[in-house]
């Protein structure tokens, strides 16, 4: 079920570093090529566990994640929002360092 405005703004509060881009939430990590990799093949692991995935883009030394409920009309749901805080913690564990985007 999609979020209302006022859930969304709450559940961004809580979360920084994301960012909200329309009907998406993103986030940006600065990581090694191939540290970006492994990482990813850990948030693939998770999404495969949970059953929701985000868009991932990898440059040399970046990684951005996008994240919406495609099944929600490409809406933001409570969903979103725990596969962000799981990336989070996925990140740490890589030494990803948040970036600007």
């Amino acid at each position: 079920m999609p979020l209302t405005e006022d859930e969304i703004v709450i559940a961004l509060d809580g979360m920084p570093g994301w960012r909200r881009e329309g009907d998406e939430i993103t986030r940006t990590y600065g990581i090694r090529y191939h540290g970006g990799v492994a990482m990813i093949v850990h948030v693939a692991d998770v999404e495969r566990l949970i059953g929701h995935h985000a868009d991932i883009d990898l440059r040399w030394d970046r990684l951005r994640f996008g994240i919406t409920t495609h099944d929600a009309g490409h809406k933001l749901t409570a969903a979103d929002f725990d596969l962000a805080r799981r990336i989070d913690d996925i990140a740490a564990a890589h030494d990803a360092e948040p970036v600007d985007a």
